[in-house]
């Protein structure tokens, strides 16, 4: 596809990786010369340095020409302008990025009224993952397939856990539960594993599983954790205001700590369930007085990494049973599970395959649409949701007939609203949601998963 991308700061750079990797014909514009002149050095693309808001710079970079035209600029407002610029010379489909809780009311206006295919806020993504997360506080980490109907979990395997030594072809019965290991971690090699798989200490597993059976999965595993009552923020940013929301709709009880006095009014203006502190939250004494100590979870997001990486170590001293931590320099979240912070978000990471699922939905062959798709397993692998029409041409067939690419896992198949673990005797029918984890990359349509 031919892709104009507005915008080299964080989440475009993290943007035009993911999509010079898949291939994608990408130029970027940037008012920046030296972001521009990075990502040109770095990448296989274009570059041009201007206003990605002025109609003479977007015909210059091809904008007319473009599949797609992405905005993800620092500004709300320069995104939008853009995209009506891009959308009346000739761009086929828009994608913005649009931050201010301001808009959020009236995001579906603006994308209907000005013709915008997509609108992205990475606050408000990465404020639904850690709700997710606090939901299940056993999980690393939680994703959603099937509308929120079905859950992709990564949990770690502890010393002397009951899961050490299990087959997974005796998971179900041992557990009394319907469950699918459908990716695993171990030390830095990624499986896509088979019933013949034992379970070892420290393997990270990826299980997918409806709500009700993976807590009922993690009570019979002995490794469920009581539900989050309160929760300490660490920072008063946009993403804490979204968190915050979602929070109190279930009964979380939240402290915010932030250090800027205006915003600390603003927060509390805007969330009067939430108890706001104005005050340094990397401060030792600060943290004791207002209870850390006894928090059941600790959400540290300022918007410096070094500060976040050092107060969830603190928050993990102080015994707070779920700690998660928000990094925006990739390079360093391989480093900070040996250092015992396990659960990690990434806006621009987060943002960045919102943007690519809806690349490759754009260019599936038609037998099947991308719902969901997912970077799982440090980036190694994907989980895809397929929804899967009636031109699939292996519908009504049982998996155990199909030849599959290596390395691929139908890990579960949603009809109406029933959730089918999938066995070799099960099929896909038109119409079903259908979740496909793998380690090969670039999958845009259910025929892809045929070898």
């Amino acid at each position: 596809m031919e892709i104009a991308v507005i915008g080299c700061g964080k989440v475009g750079k993290t943007l035009v990786e993911h999509l010079a990797i898949e291939g994608h014909n990408v130029v970027v514009i940037d008012i920046n010369q030296k972001n521009v002149e990075e990502i040109v050095n770095t990448y296989d693309v274009m570059g041009i340095c201007g206003n990605g808001a002025i109609h003479d710079i977007q015909l210059e970079a091809g904008v007319n020409k473009a599949d797609l035209f992405i905005s993800v600029t620092s500004s709300d407002e320069i995104n939008l302008i853009s995209c009506l610029i891009a959308r009346k010379i000739g761009a086929k489909n828009l994608i913005a990025r649009v931050r201010n809780p301001d808009y959020a009311s009236q995001i579906s206006f603006m994308r209907d009224g000005l013709g915008i295919s997509l609108m992205i806020n990475p606050e408000k993504a990465a404020a639904d993952e850690i709700a997710r997360i606090l939901r299940f506080p056993s999980a690393l980490k939680v994703d959603t397939f099937a509308k929120g109907l079905v859950d992709l979990a990564e949990i770690k395997v502890r010393p002397g856990s009951k899961l050490v030594g299990v087959s997974l072809s005796d998971l179900n019965r041992k557990f009394k539960t319907s469950v699918l290991v459908c990716a695993l971690q171990r030390q830095q090699k990624v499986y896509i594993p088979d019933g013949r798989f034992t379970l070892e200490e420290g393997d990270k597993v990826h299980i997918t599983a409806s709500h009700k059976d993976l807590e009922k999965f993690m009570i019979s595993a002995g490794i469920y954790e009581r539900k989050i009552k309160s929760a300490m923020i660490i920072g008063g940013g946009r993403i804490a205001f979204y968190l915050t929301k979602q929070l109190a709709e279930i009964g979380i009880k939240v402290k915010i700590i932030d250090n800027n006095e205006k915003n600390c009014e603003k927060l509390s203006a805007l969330l009067p369930k939430a108890e706001v502190v104005c005050a340094d939250g990397t401060d030792q004494d600060v943290l004791l007085e207002e209870g850390i100590e006894y928090m059941d979870a600790c959400v540290s997001m300022t918007g410096i990494d070094e500060e976040n990486v050092i107060i969830s170590l603190y928050a993990s001293k102080c015994n707070v049973p779920k700690v998660i931590t928000k990094v925006n320099r990739l390079s360093i979240i391989n480093m900070l599970e040996s250092i015992g912070i396990e659960s990690v978000i990434s806006p621009k990471d987060i943002t960045a395959n919102q943007i690519v699922r809806y690349v490759r939905a754009k260019a599936n062959k038609g037998d099947s649409g991308i719902e969901t798709l997912y970077k799982i397993v440090d980036k190694k692998a994907e989980a895809i949701e397929f929804i899967a029409n009636k031109n699939v041409s292996f519908l009504g067939i049982p998996l155990k007939k199909l030849k599959t690419k290596d390395n691929l896992l139908v890990a579960g198949i949603m009809r109406g609203n029933k959730l089918i673990v999938p066995s070799g005797d099960d099929f896909i029918k038109a119409g079903d949601s259908v979740i496909i984890v793998t380690t090969n990359s670039f999958l845009t349509s259910l025929e892809d998963i045929l070898a």
